[in-house]
């Protein structure tokens, strides 16, 4: 458990380098007025700048920030504003307690008519008890206020520009009708192509041995009464065609929602998965609970998938799985060591992954540096 004086201490220390951080770039911006209304250098530091407070008050980022241009220039007056504000209250508080500290052992050492200037009562230094009393509790008042202080401000400040950066509840709707109109397309996309891919695997697979078996069938009838080895030798053939037709159908059918779903559920069949993986397969499953049948499909093909690639392109040793449930979401990772460097881009594999994700109101990341590791991870909405 972490020390509450500790994470205070850290807390203003971090708040400190924030405001004062906050307070250079603010006069930083004021030199830089005339460049800040281009639309790309006003969309990057105002980025920069909710960046900065999002990583202060430990929020996930959000991207490059998108606001029109009355709402930036609203956002940099409150800015230049604050940071000006609470930068000159932190170089007041903790520059009189630095201040104070260095001067109290060296007061002696001061001009006699400086000596009244180094704190804030107004007191001469006219000799040690002075100076340790007085610049003792002078350090302890403004340290005080550092300490209490900073951690304050530098939260509301970093509240402040992440609330005038952040979309409006119109803006994140329009944004969310635009993502789902996206992902709207791209699962019709899919949806359509797997429909091709199965019309194509029954046409030229299945259907075609089905036209054999009958062939087969019709010529044993006719030489039923002529050639009866012939008749044997056709039903033989046509008995194992089923067969071959039968295995095909339960492929197709394993492509649209594998039948190992429904036997083991999502946990036996990662573990099955895992079992058949061609590279170690580290399985990390905690309790699911009920999980929507469209969402265990999703996750089982998000692993499968990416095992794959881990297989046929990472060049990975190992790889590890993990799968928990979060409430009503569900989040999928899988890491491998492989060289890393996927871009998906150059392949169908995690695009498909994106599709079916996006297509269910899930969000896909993936980090794939070069010399690994990559790790793609899903989070899918499993609520009722």
């Amino acid at each position: 458990m972490n020390d509450p004086e500790t994470s205070r201490l850290t807390a203003t220390w971090r708040g400190l380098g924030y405001l004062l951080g906050s307070l250079s770039a603010a006069a930083v911006t004021l030199v830089a007025l005339p460049v800040l209304p281009v639309p790309t250098m006003a969309r990057a530091w105002a980025s920069w700048h909710r960046g900065r407070a999002e990583r202060l008050l430990r929020s996930p980022g959000s991207g490059l920030v998108r606001v029109g241009t009355w709402r930036f220039l609203g956002w940099l007056c409150t800015y230049i504003v604050t940071s000006l504000a609470f930068g000159l209250v932190v170089v007041v508080c903790a520059g009189n307690a630095v201040a104070t500290a260095v001067t109290v052992p060296l007061w002696w050492a001061l001009p006699a008519g400086t000596r009244a200037g180094g704190f804030a009562f107004g007191v001469p230094l006219s000799g040690w008890s002075t100076s340790l009393t007085l610049g003792t509790l002078q350090i302890i008042i403004f340290a005080a206020l550092t300490y209490w202080l900073v951690p304050l401000l530098a939260r509301l400040h970093a509240r402040i520009c992440v609330a005038l950066l952040s979309p409006s509840v119109a803006e994140r709707l329009a944004r969310r009708v635009e993502t789902l109109t996206e992902t709207r397309a791209g699962a019709m996309n899919a949806h359509g192509a797997e429909l091709r891919r199965i019309e194509r695997d029954l046409h030229d697979g299945t259907q075609a041995r089905l036209v054999a078996i009958a062939m087969r069938l019709g010529a044993a009838r006719e030489s039923l009464e002529t050639d009866p080895e012939m008749v044997d030798r056709l039903l033989r053939e046509a008995h194992e065609g089923t067969e071959e037709a039968m295995a095909e159908l339960r492929a197709v059918i394993r492509t649209i929602y594998p039948p190992i779903l429904a036997d083991r559920g999502l946990a036996g069949a990662l573990a099955a998965l895992g079992t058949r993986s061609a590279i170690g397969t580290e399985l990390d499953i905690g309790d699911l609970g009920t999980v929507p049948a469209a969402v265990e499909a999703v996750a089982y093909f998000t692993v499968a998938e990416a095992l794959t690639n881990a297989v046929k392109h990472s060049r990975a040793a190992r790889s590890t799985v993990r799968i928990a449930r979060d409430g009503d979401r569900l989040s999928v990772e899988v890491t491998d060591d492989g060289i890393g460097g996927a871009d998906e881009t150059r392949g169908t594999g995690i695009a498909g992954i994106r599709h079916r994700v996006l297509a269910l109101d899930g969000t896909v990341r993936m980090h794939s540096p070069a010399g690994g590791p990559t790790t793609i991870a899903v989070s899918l909405p499993c609520g009722s």
